[in-house]
């Protein structure tokens, strides 16, 4: 059936006999085996062949039943609706009587000659119904694309050494390829390389690098379009019985994961990524996009407005445009082919269904199926999703010719952002501060005695008189008499020994502070203290009791505390302020952990920069770094007195400046010396992370060093030689700081790239490639005053050589020079600049007509021809119930 696809056909089985036998109007009915599936005629009522056609099974579904009607005398047609694939079985004929019986009728002779039997084995539809995929490619003649991707392929032209990269090999060699100059690429020396050093550098690269010389290449654009096909419905992703009289409530949760959320759950969803690769992308069209502009080994260039992804093949040898078609077209076909495979593949993997079956719901949200067996049989339902067919074409729309060159250290004067973050100083009042011992201070004791005037000799016994230390003898006073007394001297004791109260613990005796003497006319010596006695040496030097017998003194004894105790004091004090140091150094250390922490959040979630934007800021450093390596002449060295707007109108009026594109090599060609020391100790890496602050006596703890952040932390780790000899000896890593809440850390963290925290990783690329090429297409129609501006430029080394003509190459290349290859090759690109109407028309025809089946799905690859074709699978988010039944005995669905 043409409508139905290939899965379906008409099957007819003519019945012949007697007009007696099969009168008009008779019905005949075939039995075929019951596992034969026959579809209803009704669904196909504008086919006459099935007029008349009836379909039923046996009670035992044993049988499959299919009559049809003679409309004449003598024969009868038999035309039903089965699967297209054949079998062979047995088949049984019966004729209707007038009571609507079946009655076997004979086949009048069997197969190969054999005797007449009630059945035969004849041809029939295969068993089962036939899987459907989907009605044929031509059903979808004219069905305009849905979305389209433009990208290329930039093959470097060899033969010609361009000046540029020729002396970019003259530091590193000796001898005569040391010695050559930009001059020496001019002239006609250098057309037929008869120079020495030419001679050699060309000997030593053009086998393996001699795209690398030329300053030329082809750059072939192709668009990949995408065309929506039919739906059907894909394998099983459940099912569902109901038992008679039942009723199920099935609420489908349909939901795609998303990687990019920034959720509690995000931790789940970012290890799968990691895993598997998914993309985000529910169209392959648009992961197609995706994957493109997040390839670090395509080259971007923007065309017409429009961002195309411009792949890198093999030097070609040959400047034909045929086989620079041919060869790009091979390498579309790879890139593509293998890229919609795996983003369908990994879209396949990125739907999830997920079906709850439950008795009540309150879930307004969700979509419900309730499902009623009204019937007295077991129902059984399968969940099949229902999937879609993107079919994929492949046109060539062009050819450009091209100028490269190499530049060294891309990104070096890019500037990086640094991201500001003020980490304020932990809160320490939740540790109270300790209560210090204050230190021991001297002690002041009262001390009351009195002196008792002790008379010994003399008249003095009223204490009246005045006495003096006696001479030789200090502890006794003298009242010296007149000479005309002698013997009637007054001595008195001046010396008294008077008893301390008990010393304070951990105190000695110091001093005496005061002296109270309650108007005695009494004078002392420096008090002392026998410590051994604990007795107060108490002297008079001058004494006059004034008639009293008693004088009473009061006095302050001051003692000071041992040195014991004084250091008791301190350690105490200094152990409960290394306890409470201890505690802020724990707060100090959380706080510098959580602020680390914080940090390494916010850079993961930094958003980055517009692809747009950074791919601009590369393109604009890439043609700063370009013109500056023009040689005199072309573009001015230095802008004093001269705007330089003349010999930029010159460059933009051969070159597609807005089109540039560039490649970047891996950081590990970038030169440097071979054997690097080893990561040690001392190793900080690019950004290390920044040393805990040390809180000062007395001053506030300072907060984090370094409040901006320039890229991913790092930090040298230890680990143990696994293959060292016993004992294990260090080995030191620069690693990177992670933690659980941080994305995955950024391409070449790893290896100690310098990472832009706010960039993609065609960025990071960038800043850490070794060199990037640079590809200047060529504007159309100005290909032969391009090349005579490039000639000026990148000299004329190699072009005065045979060119070597290679297979498909045009006649008209036969016996010619390198240069005069070029220059034909110009002319034909700049005849087809002439005709960009025509061509224009070619290249845009899937818009106006729409998809056109390509015959066996790829020809050979032809100038703005559409030459590849296939079809992709994708999963949608919808799920269909389907009633299906099983045969008891043998499990197998019927």
């Amino acid at each position: 059936m043409t409508s139905s696809g290939s899965a379906y056909r008409i099957w007819s089985y003519k019945v012949e006999g007697t007009n007696t036998e099969i009168p008009a109007g008779r019905r005949m009915t075939m039995a075929l085996p019951g596992i034969v599936t026959v579809l209803d005629p009704s669904a196909f009522p504008g086919v006459d062949a099935l007029n008349g056609t009836l379909v039923w099974r046996s009670a035992d579904g044993n049988q499959q039943y299919v009559a049809g009607r003679a409309g004449a005398p003598g024969s009868v047609t038999i035309a039903f609706v089965a699967a297209a694939h054949t079998s062979s079985g047995q088949v049984q004929l019966y004729k209707s009587t007038p009571g609507n019986d079946l009655v076997s009728v004979p086949f009048s002779v069997g197969p190969d000659g054999a005797e007449a039997s009630h059945s035969q084995l004849l041809v029939m539809p295969a068993a089962g119904a036939p899987a459907f995929t989907g009605r044929p490619l031509y059903d979808f003649t004219g069905a305009l694309p849905y979305d389209s991707e433009l990208f290329g392929v930039y093959q470097p032209l060899s033969g010609w050494i361009g000046a540029t990269s020729g002396l970019s090999a003259v530091p590193i060699h000796g001898g005569s390829i040391g010695a050559l100059t930009r001059a020496q690429f001019h002239g006609d020396e250098a057309l037929t390389l008869t120079n020495l050093g030419l001679k050699a550098l060309s000997d030593h690269y053009s086998a393996g690098a001699g795209g690398a010389l030329s300053p030329v290449g082809l750059v072939n654009l192709f668009r990949e379009y995408f065309f929506e096909f039919d739906n059907f419905l894909g394998t099983p992703s459940g099912h569902i019985w109901v038992s008679p009289g039942g009723t199920v409530e099935v609420v489908e949760s349909s939901t795609r994961r998303t990687l990019v959320e920034k959720v509690v759950e995000q931790s789940e969803e970012v290890s799968r990524k990691s895993e598997e690769s998914l993309t985000e992308q529910t169209d392959v069209a648009d992961a197609v996009k995706e994957e493109n502009s997040n390839d670090t080994k395509l080259g971007v260039s923007a065309t017409g407005g429009v961002n195309a992804k411009i792949y890198h093949a093999d030097a070609s040898l040959s400047f034909s445009t045929q086989n620079t078609v041919k060869r790009g077209a091979e390498t579309t076909h790879k890139r593509s082919r293998t890229q919609t495979s795996k983003v369908t593949s990994e879209i396949k993997r990125n739907f999830k269904t997920t079906f709850r079956t439950v008795t009540e719901s309150t879930d307004t949200s969700s979509r419900r199926y309730v499902l009623h067996n009204t019937t007295t049989e077991l129902v059984n339902f399968e969940l099949r999703r229902k999937m879609r067919k993107v079919g994929i074409q492949l046109q060539h729309i062009g050819t450009r010719l091209c100028w490269q060159i190499h530049l060294p250290d891309p990104g070096q004067e890019l500037g990086l952002g640094d991201m500001v973050h003020v980490v304020p100083a932990p809160d320490l009042s939740s540790i109270p501060k300790p209560e210090l011992i204050p230190e021991p201070e001297n002690l002041d004791v009262p001390y009351h005695f009195d002196i008792t005037f002790q008379h010994d000799q003399g008249p003095d016994d009223e204490a009246e008189e005045t006495y003096l230390p006696s001479p030789g003898n200090d502890c006794r006073g003298l009242n010296d008499t007149p000479d005309y007394l002698p013997g009637k001297d007054d001595i008195i004791q001046f010396c008294f020994p008077k008893p301390l109260p008990p010393v304070p613990e951990d105190y000695v005796f110091s001093k005496v502070h005061s002296l109270e003497k309650h108007g005695a006319q009494i004078e002392f010596a420096p008090f002392t203290v026998n410590t051994a006695t604990n007795t107060l040496n108490v002297k008079m030097t001058y004494a006059n009791f004034q008639g009293r017998k008693s004088l009473p003194f009061d006095i302050t004894l001051v003692y000071e505390p041992k040195q014991e105790a004084k250091d008791k004091v301190k350690k105490l004090n200094e152990a409960a302020q290394a306890e409470y140091q201890k505690e802020v150094d724990r707060l100090q250390h959380e706080a510098y952990g959580e602020a680390v922490r914080e940090r390494l959040r916010l850079i993961s979630s930094m958003r980055p920069r517009s692809s747009e934007d950074l791919r601009s800021e590369e393109r604009r450093w890439v043609f700063r770094k370009l013109i500056k390596q023009l040689p005199p002449g072309h573009y001015p060295t230095t802008t004093v007195g001269h705007t330089p707007y003349l010999e930029a109108e010159q460059i933009q009026k051969f070159f597609d400046v807005d089109e540039m594109l560039y490649f970047v090599a891996p950081d590990f060609w970038r030169p440097g010396v071979l054997n690097a020391p080893a990561p040690s100790a001392q190793s900080t890496g690019r950004y290390p992370v920044p040393a805990l602050p040390k809180p000062t006596a007395g001053a506030p703890l300072p907060t984090l060093d370094g409040q901006t952040v320039a890229g991913w932390y790092s930090r040298a780790d230890v680990y143990k030689t696994v293959s060292s000899p016993s004992p294990p000896t260090d080995e030191w890593r620069v690693n990177y700081l992670i933690s659980e809440q941080t994305v995955p850390a950024p391409l070449g963290s790893s290896l100690g790239w310098l990472i832009q925290i706010d960039a993609d990783e065609r960025r990071n690329e960038f800043l850490n490639a070794a060199w990037a090429k640079v590809v200047m297409p060529i504007r159309p129609g100005q290909e032969r005053a391009a090349l005579a501006w490039l000639k000026t430029v990148e000299g004329q080394a190699g072009l005065g050589m045979p060119y070597a003509p290679q297979d498909d190459d045009p006649d008209e290349y036969e016996e010619k020079t390198v240069g005069q290859v070029l220059d034909l090759l110009a002319t034909h690109l700049q005849s087809l600049a002439q005709e960009e109407f025509e061509t224009t028309l070619a290249a845009e025809k899937v818009f106006e007509h729409g998809f056109d089946p390509l015959a066996g799905g790829f020809r050979p690859p032809e100038p703005y021809q559409i030459f590849d074709q296939w079809v992709e699978v994708l999963p949608t988010d919808q799920v269909v119930a389907v009633n299906v039944k099983y045969d008891p005995k043998t499990g197998q669905q019927l």
